[in-house]
């Protein structure tokens, strides 16, 4: 895709996604960082932020749009009315096999053995 000055660029959702970046970073700085220069680490974070929004308004110019993790997860089962998931839970159980013959020829453990 090319560069379309119409696509929109989501600004609410890339400074709230930067702003979680930058809060998480500058508390693991804090953390590890504690004797040395923890300024200097948390001005390379505030120095991020800019970087990172004009990337992603470039990227969204582009068409680019990245999946959130709402659209990503897996329905319940109640919202979903597909097919496939109703075959999967009506299908039978498969025919018992000499590995699988449902725990009849297990062993007896050895505490019920007798001598």
């Amino acid at each position: 895709m090319g560069w379309d000055n119409s696509r929109p660029v989501p600004w609410q959702r890339l400074i709230r996604e930067w702003l979680v970046y930058a809060a998480i970073m500058s508390a693991v700085f804090v953390i590890f960082f504690r004797g040395g220069n923890v300024v200097g680490a948390i001005a390379g974070v505030l120095v991020s932020g800019p970087l990172y929004l004009g990337f992603g308004a470039v990227m969204a110019k582009f068409g680019y749009q990245r999946q959130r993790l709402k659209d990503v997860r897996p329905k319940p089962a109640g919202e979903s009315a597909s097919s496939d998931s109703s075959d999967r839970s009506e299908r039978a159980k498969p025919a018992p096999t000499s590995r699988t013959a449902g725990g009849g020829n297990r062993p007896r453990s050895a505490n019920k053995r007798r001598r």
